[in-house]
């Protein structure tokens, strides 16, 4: 029965808030706001002529679903959210692209900044993105010598006895060793966040405030450390406006050729040009450069702080909704211009140039891919172009901390969402055949059990045994239809010679210029690399696990005490039992399994029968046995403790060999 809308929007009230379409399948079709619920909804409904897509999107709707919100503020915030949340199959949506820098400010007790490319898997605040490296460095180096912020990883900062070379060429507080109270590290975190949000000029006030303050309870030298902060500050906006550069801002420009969309964005902050970015939007059929432009401005801000300006290439129906939205979000004043003049008019037409340029450069990208794909169909014989691609590989290092990766390509490119890692074990070191065997077998096992998306091609990097493998955990699923192609190095082992392993036995070598081979070796090469470096994370994690962490009674306090002591791993293994037993907490039978544990022997038998725990000795222990009567001659725990005596030393260097 088809949806009933006019019925539907009498039950409306023009109170302001989102609708959300929902198709037959139970998933969101659309997601929009409205100042006026029963006014926007019922425009869906009218005698009004509609584009193709619209009509599509209204015939596939089965039962309309609305959030009244108390503003329409508010209700632009709650799009937002639900776009990226559901990514609605007709919404503009923003892609995220992951490869681009930001700031990171980490949320921990004692943030520290530092740069961050990727997923926003960290708990902080992230200020950017920026265009390339470069900016990223040269706003921390500003940010240390500003505000004095740690830069160094946990595990740095958690060991550290002294401060480092950073404290001491001023560029850090040293909150690692206490030399800074918390509380004023924290007012130094707030202020180098607004200074990267481009709120200088409060910033400076602020710290003038705090001056004045200083200066009258006669604290001369905090009163100086602000006076050369603020005159920092003031010197570099002072170099800024000399360039003539504005001081706040964001210029955006989009460039369209039918349903094909580019957003490019020129930002400053503090009059800092940080360069240029492109953005792709994927436009869902829409050819409304004003929707589309208002969605991007509606999802970006929503997950980016604004700047006090906002210039755009054109004039949007909504911009005094995203003025008092973004000025509340900002806790300051946003204006957004399509009209402007002089230097923001130089800045427009740049950003313009540059989006038709980058979207002509895409356009060109998606052609050629579309160009493999086809030629790829043509060499497996396919009715159709693959619209799903997944390649297989294999990273160890002589075995040590196996990997398998999974990558997927679709009819755009990769997919990176959807990569997969998988952490092999149960196998004998170096066994590739079982390794890829293991890796498929748990990709399709979820696949066939949860009715899970198949993929049209999967590649194999490697000859004719991981094929075979492949193939077997395949059938032993009854995984059908799946086109398995293995991939392997030529005889000369160089790009370009590789051959192909076809599913009807045929092994072709297409050449170096044939689209079909650049579009395997596209996905092959992505697998390789995010295999290598699942590999070499989890290679870099067991080496950073601590030994001691394996031998029981030690804790994290006693590990601590340990390094501490001996100034690391390396100090604690060159010590002898005596010399451990020293250490606060640590007793002479705990000194004596640390000792076996660091030299691979075994640990004192007799410590162990006993239940040998912190606080029982050796000779305690076989007195102990001895009374329960678990030892009658001593003949099973003497030769175990003097094999172990002569082992400890056996490993002990002999002065005399040394020296001579």
């Amino acid at each position: 029965m088809p949806f009933d809308g006019k019925a539907f929007v009498k039950r409306l009230s023009t109170a302001p808030g989102v609708y959300r379409m929902i198709g037959a399948d139970d998933k969101p079709l659309y997601v929009g706001k409205a100042g006026a619920l029963k006014n926007r909804v019922s425009s869906y409904f009218n005698a009004t002529p509609k584009s193709a897509r619209i009509m599509s999107m209204l015939a596939q709707t089965v039962r309309m679903e609305v959030t009244v919100t108390r503003t329409e503020a508010e209700a632009l915030i709650l799009e937002n959210q639900l776009i990226k949340s559901l990514k609605p199959r007709y919404n503009v949506l923003l892609r995220d692209d992951k490869s681009y820098p930001y700031v990171l400010m980490t949320g921990e007790a004692w943030p520290r900044i530092a740069m961050h490319r990727g997923p926003r898997a960290v708990a902080g605040r992230y200020f950017g993105p920026y265009a390339s490296v470069g900016a990223v460095r040269d706003t921390l180096n500003l940010m240390h010598k500003l505000f004095r912020l740690r830069s160094c990883e946990d595990s740095v900062f958690r060991n550290r006895s002294r401060p480092c070379l950073q404290h001491q060429i001023g560029r850090c507080s040293a909150p690692c060793v206490g030399l800074v109270p918390a509380r004023d590290y924290a007012e130094s975190v707030r202020r180098a966040g607004l200074f990267l949000e481009g709120r200088s000029d409060e910033l400076t006030d602020e710290l003038g405030r705090d001056m004045e303050a200083s200066s009258a309870r006669l604290d001369f030298e905090d009163a100086a450390r602000l006076r050369d902060l603020i005159a920092s500050i003031r010197s570099l906006q002072a170099r800024q406006y000399v360039d003539g550069r504005a001081a706040d801002l964001d210029v955006l420009a989009l460039a369209m050729s039918g349903a094909a969309a580019c957003v490019l964005l020129l930002a400053f902050r503090d009059g800092r040009n940080l360069g240029t970015r492109a953005f792709f939007p994927q436009t869902r059929g829409s050819d409304n450069p004003e929707e589309v432009l208002t969605a991007f401005i509606s999802q970006y801000y929503g997950e980016q702080t604004p700047p006090g300006e906002i210039v755009l290439d054109r004039d949007l129906p909504d911009r005094e909704l995203f003025e008092q939205a973004f000025s509340a979000a900002g806790e300051r004043r946003v204006q957004i211009k399509s009209s402007v003049r002089g230097e923001r008019a130089g800045y427009l037409d740049l950003a313009r140039r540059n989006a038709e340029m980058a979207l002509a450069t895409e356009m060109t990208s998606h052609a050629a891919q579309l160009a493999r794909a086809e030629a790829l169909r043509d060499l497996l014989k396919m009715p159709a172009l693959p619209q799903r691609i997944e390649c297989f590989d294999i990273s160890h290092t002589m075995g040590e901390a196996t990997v398998a990766s999974c990558v997927v390509f679709d009819s755009e490119g990769p997919v990176r969402g959807q990569y997969r890692r998988y952490n092999i074990a149960g196998i004998v070191e170096g066994d590739d055949y079982a390794a890829m065997n293991q890796a498929i077998a748990r990709r399709f096992r979820r696949a066939v059990e949860d009715e899970g998306v198949m993929p049209d091609v999967l590649l194999i990097d490697g000859g004719a045994g991981q094929v075979a493998q492949a193939r077997a955990a395949l059938d032993e699923l009854g995984v059908e239809g799946v086109i398995l192609v293995g991939v392997a190095k030529g005889p000369a082992r160089r790009p370009g010679d590789e051959e192909l392993l076809l599913p009807d036995g045929r092994v072709v070598r297409p050449g170096a210029e044939s689209p079909a081979l650049q579009l395997v070796q596209q996905v092959r090469d992505e697998a390789h690399r995010f295999a290598i470096t699942g590999h070499r994370g989890r290679r870099q994690k067991t080496r950073n696990s601590s030994r001691l962490e394996d031998i029981p009674g030690i804790g994290p306090r006693r590990r601590a005490n340990l390094l501490r002591h001996f100034g690391g791993l390396g100090g604690l293994k060159a010590a002898g039992i005596e010399e451990i037993s020293r250490v606060e907490g640590v007793n002479e039978a705990l000194a004596e399994r640390i000792y076996a544990a660091l030299h691979g022997l075994e640990a004192p038998e007799e410590a162990v029968s006993a239940g040998g725990g912190p606080g029982v000795g050796p000779a305690a222990a076989s007195s102990a046995a001895a009374s329960s009567g678990t030892i009658s001659s001593g003949t099973d725990a003497a030769p175990k403790a003097s094999k172990a005596k002569k082992q400890r030393a056996a490993a002990k260097p002999d002065p005399q060999r040394s020296e001579g």
